[in-house]
């Protein structure tokens, strides 16, 4: 199975966009919050912080993912949405057999919502993967599930008869 979340990458650039234009708003109407505090700089450190808080979660959250079962591996991709393809700082890419999938979990935050999965390594050591999928819808996070516990019990059922 395969599935990713690329029809989003035009809705985080509206958020940016979006994000961008209040702060040049905000930071016109300075004199709206003289109520506040009554320094003006003040003022425009504390919008400021907050718009640099509300980036930093967007760009946190906003990762395109990819995730490919098809043939003998498993393919699982995160990287940054916006310049990822002139500039991949933030990819994060796992190819694993899938007898190596020993289990997975999905986690639900408020904002923020992932997926970990433990392979066997060498030495039968359990690794953790963590891949963020806040922005894959909740269909496609089922398929995903259905899709990994699939390889679960098949890798279960392949023990059992060894």
């Amino acid at each position: 199975m395969r599935t990713n979340n690329s029809k989003v990458k035009n809705v985080i650039i509206s958020l940016y966009f979006i994000l961008i234009v209040l702060a040049i708003i905000t930071s016109t109407l300075v004199s709206s919050f003289s109520d506040v505090t009554e320094s003006p700089t003040t003022s425009i450190l504390i919008i400021l912080g907050v718009f640099l808080v509300l980036f930093i979660i967007t760009h946190n959250i906003s990762k395109y993912f990819e995730y490919d079962s098809d043939g003998i591996q498993v393919v699982i991709t995160n990287k940054g949405l916006l310049i990822s393809d002139q500039l991949n700082y933030r990819e994060h890419r796992v190819e694993f057999e899938k007898e190596k999938l020993k289990k997975f979990k999905f986690r639900n935050y408020f904002f923020y919502k992932s997926l970990a999965i433990y392979l066997e390594s060498k030495n039968d050591h359990v690794r953790k993967e963590v891949f963020n999928v806040t922005l894959v819808s909740r269909k496609k996070r089922r398929y995903i599930r259905q899709s990994l516990s699939k390889i679960i019990k098949r890798n279960r059922k392949l023990k059992s008869q060894a």
